[in-house]
């Protein structure tokens, strides 16, 4: 049965899990925001990164747009058991797609724990 859960409330889980991220990351965060969705029009993902990661960035990288990282509320909420196993995919989905700002590969994130 998926956890029910309003949008405000998932909203403050994603905000919960930001607040885990160590300040020297944050702080180093640079053109990027996190959005909440219910779905990905095309894909079952619990979240995306979509932009240009900070070890990808050269002296031409100016005047773009923010980067986005967006978590999807409903294929989370669906594969929970409970409001902490929620909690929990949330913050791993938030950390995995920050990763992705930070140039960290998919195949580096399932070895760290992270995929």
């Amino acid at each position: 049965m998926p956890v029910v859960m309003s949008r405000p409330e998932f909203e403050e889980l994603v905000s919960e899990a930001l607040d885990l991220i160590p300040r020297e990351f944050t702080r180093v965060m640079d053109n990027v925001v996190v959005l909440v969705e219910d779905h990905h029009p095309t894909r079952s993902l619990y979240g995306l990164y979509h932009g240009v990661a900070l070890t990808s960035r050269t002296s031409q990288y100016s005047g773009h747009l923010p980067d986005t990282i967006t978590i999807y509320r409903d294929p989370i909420l669906a594969h929970s058991r409970d409001v902490e196993a929620a909690r929990e995919q949330v913050a791993t989905t938030v950390i995995h797609e920050i990763a992705h700002h930070f140039g960290i590969d998919d195949d580096r994130l399932e070895e760290l724990g992270w995929g």
